[in-house]
């Protein structure tokens, strides 16, 4: 059997084959067509179904604890730069994640510690409202995106919500992504020392070690119903099931004579 060469210019894209194959569906950015059938992000969850679970409020300082972290990780980025120019050294894998540090990044950044005091931590703005805040290009803040991602910067999390078509019939559309602004572990040697938290005295460590072997040594001994009492709530359905079992379990225990164990449960 013998096989003929097809010319690269008569040769049909792979992308062109697989619409032929499947007409009618368009395929995601992601490289495939998500659940519902709609060219969204596989990842994408639905607006308004976990978003209360998702925000983080900002403590007390913590947007400028990042953002001064993130320019002086920016200062140490230029100096990597610099150096691997000049041929100096090589630089290791955590070095050249943050070697991609730049200052629209940083912009970015800035933007949503912003973002994060004025709204109590519910961040989700478009891509759109973060090229006007910082006055980049679509593309910039879509790399920095990434680059603050990897860095443990924010956690990203896509959605997508249902909208009526022209036809009537609901579809989907995907809507601005929601965020995290966290302080990633690369970035947490930055944070200069008077913005750091002071630790705790050593006295305070020692009593919180004497209650803790006070509190192991109580619940050594204690009774199967005490057990359930200290651990969970009896006022919730689950509580008072498992309070009615060690109540079982003590009488048991005390029927046959022997001392009641919290391990059983």
């Amino acid at each position: 059997m013998s096989f003929t060469r097809v010319p690269a210019d008569h040769a049909a894209p792979i992308g062109q084959l697989l619409s032929n194959l499947l007409p009618g569906r368009k395929s995601s950015r992601s490289g495939s067509v998500h659940r519902t059938g709609r060219p969204i992000h596989r990842s994408s969850k639905e607006e308004g179904t976990f978003e209360e679970a998702f925000f983080i409020a900002p403590t007390k300082g913590e947007p400028a604890q990042i953002l001064s972290a993130g320019r002086a990780a920016l200062d140490e980025a230029n100096r990597l730069r610099a150096q691997v120019r000049a041929g100096e050294r090589s630089l290791t894998a955590a070095e050249r994640l943050l070697a991609d540090l730049t200052a629209g990044t940083v912009r970015v950044l800035e933007a949503f510690c912003k973002f994060a005091r004025c709204f109590n931590g519910r961040l989700f703005p478009s891509y759109e409202r973060l090229a006007t805040e910082t006055r980049l290009g679509r593309r910039t803040v879509a790399r920095a995106l990434r680059i603050l991602e990897a860095l443990g910067l924010i956690v990203r999390q896509r959605r997508f919500k249902m909208v009526e078509q022209e036809d009537g019939v609901p579809g989907y559309r995907q809507t601005s992504n929601c965020y995290q602004l966290r302080l990633g572990e690369a970035l947490r040697r930055f944070v200069p020392k008077w913005m750091r938290p002071s630790p705790p005295p050593a006295d305070a460590i020692h009593h919180d070690r004497e209650d803790t072997a006070a509190t192991e040594r109580m619940m050594k001994d204690a009774t199967a119903v005490q057990s359930v009492a200290f651990h969970a709530d009896a006022t919730t359905p689950l509580g008072a099931v498992l309070l009615r079992m060690a109540q079982t379990i003590d009488d048991r225990e005390c029927q046959n004579g022997t001392a009641p164990r919290s391990e059983i449960l």
